[in-house]
């Protein structure tokens, strides 16, 4: 009896990394870009890019709509390649990045939008105003494994705003109203 028991406590002990293993994964900052699109004064449009992104990415792939997404964007890491424009977009007059020095997104939902397409709808702040989003996923891929044992998985989303509705009023008839958001991320996860 003594030891079955034994046996028993051996294999339980044994499964423990299995069960510990962590969902969780890490946004790769160095290979995430979180990227805008704005009409300039309804003749072309002006690409902006934030180069600061952090966050985590809960995956749970026998059930995808159970998996969570938290990531936060450093606003005073943008840029447009124009430095006026950059302070310009920078100042109260926009993103008001001394108050607001970050935006965020915390999904609430994950639903199928068809084979290895999402639709994640979560709470966007900008700008200190929170308003749901959905965003239109693409991924993740399927997990790749380097030789030190990190894993490493891609996705992007896009979705579509309207600035006014956080309060980024700046610009007159100069900036469009609606902007596109498009978050290309990397995650990692360690063995």
């Amino acid at each position: 009896m003594k030891k079955w028991f034994t046996v028993a406590a051996l294999l339980a002990f044994a499964s423990l990394p299995a069960l510990a293993q962590s969902n969780t994964w890490q946004v790769d900052p160095n290979h995430t870009a979180a990227q805008f699109a704005v009409k300039h004064m309804g003749i072309s449009t002006v690409r902006g890019q934030f180069t600061k992104t952090t966050g985590t990415v809960q995956i749970d792939d026998t059930d995808m709509t159970k998996s969570q997404v938290d990531v936060t964007i450093d606003t005073t890491s943008l840029d447009t390649r124009v430095d006026g424009r950059d302070k310009d977009v920078k100042s109260p007059n926009f993103l008001d990045v001394e108050k607001f020095p970050a935006m965020t997104f915390k999904s609430k939902r994950v639903t199928s939008a068809g084979d290895g397409k999402w639709k994640l709808t979560g709470d966007l702040t900008i700008h200190g105003v929170t308003k749901e989003v959905t965003f239109d996923v693409e991924g993740p891929t399927a997990p790749i494994t380097l030789p030190n044992g990190v894993q490493r998985r891609g996705a992007s989303a896009t979705t579509r705003i309207n600035r006014k509705d956080f309060g980024v009023n700046g610009g007159g008839a100069f900036v469009g109203d609606e902007v596109e958001l498009t978050i290309d991320m990397e995650i990692t996860r360690k063995p």
